[in-house]
C-alpha cells in the first residue's frame, strides 16, 4: 500500500511540475548573476577562434536566457565610442543600451574597474557567470580576481572568443585549472529551464531556441508545425 502511495505521489508531482531539489552545483535563475563583456563590433573582428555568425547566435542564446529568466545582468563595454565600438545586435536585442545601464570602462579587467565591480558584487550572489570578448584577457582577468575572493565561477565557453584558438584554448585551460566551471550557451538555456513542465517559460524558451539555436531550432519549428503537440 505505501509501495503504491509512493509512486501516486511522485506522478502526481511530476505532472504538477515539481522536481526533487536540485544540486547546488546547478545554476538557477535566482542563484547568479551573469556579466557580458566587451561584446561589442571591434572586438568581433579580431576574435578568430570562433566563427562570427555561430558567436553571434550564441549570444543572443545566452542574453535571451538572462531576460527570459530575469537574471541579474551586468552588460560591460571597453571604450565603446574611441575604439571597440557599440554591442552587437543580438545583444542590444535584448539588453537596449536606452533601457539598460552600460558599464564602460578603459580597464581590460572589469574586476578592477571601480564601477563595474560595485555593479558586479552589488547583485548579491556567490556565483557569476562571465561571458564575452576576448578570452585571454577581458574573460580569464576577471574570472581569476572573482575565484581568489571565494565566488564560485563559471563561464561560457562558446560565447566567448580570443584571437586566436590558441590564445582562446590557453585561456581556458588556465581558467579551469584555477576552478571556474565551462559551460556552453545552449547548456546555459537548458539548466534553467530545467523542467519543461515550466509553462512560464517554456514557450519563451521554445522560441529563443528557434530563432538561435541552429539544428535543435529547426527541430523546435518541425515539432510545432507538423507534429502540432
Amino acid at each position: 500500500m505505501k509501495k503504491c502511495f509512493s509512486i501516486f505521489v511522485a506522478v502526481f508531482f511530476c505532472l504538477a511540475g515539481y522536481a526533487q531539489n536540485s544540486s547546488e552545483k546547478l545554476l538557477t535563475p535566482n542563484n547568479h548573476c551573469l556579466v557580458l563583456i566587451d561584446i561589442e563590433s571591434q572586438m568581433v573582428f579580431a576574435a578568430k577562434s570562433v566563427n562570427t555568425e555561430e558567436f553571434r547566435d550564441n549570444t543572443g542564446i545566452v542574453a535571451g536566457t538572462a531576460k527570459i529568466f530575469n537574471v541579474p545582468t551586468i552588460v560591460t563595454t571597453a571604450a565603446e565610442k574611441s575604439f571597440s565600438g557599440p554591442v552587437i545586435p543580438e545583444l542590444e536585442e535584448f539588453f537596449p543600451k536606452a533601457t539598460n545601464d552600460y558599464i564602460d570602462r578603459t580597464n581590460m579587467n572589469c574586476w578592477e574597474d571601480i564601477n563595474a565591480h560595485k555593479a558586479i558584487v552589488g547583485k548579491g550572489k556567490k556565483k557569476i557567470v562571465f561571458a564575452g570578448l576576448w578570452t585571454e584577457v577581458c574573460i580569464v582577468d576577471p574570472v581569476l580576481s572573482a575565484i581568489a575572493e571565494s565566488y564560485e565561477v563559471y563561464f561560457i565557453a562558446d560565447d566567448c572568443g580570443g584571437i586566436s584558438k590558441e590564445s582562446h584554448e590557453r585561456a581556458v585551460q588556465r581558467m579551469i585549472q584555477a576552478g571556474a566551471q565551462p559551460l556552453s550557451s545552449m547548456q546555459y538555456l537548458l539548466e534553467l529551464q530545467r523542467d519543461w513542465a515550466r509553462q512560464s517559460t517554456y514557450q519563451p524558451v521554445t522560441d529563443l531556441i528557434k530563432k538561435y539555436g541552429g539544428v535543435y531550432g529547426i527541430g523546435v519549428q518541425y515539432s510545432r508545425e507538423v507534429i502540432k503537440h
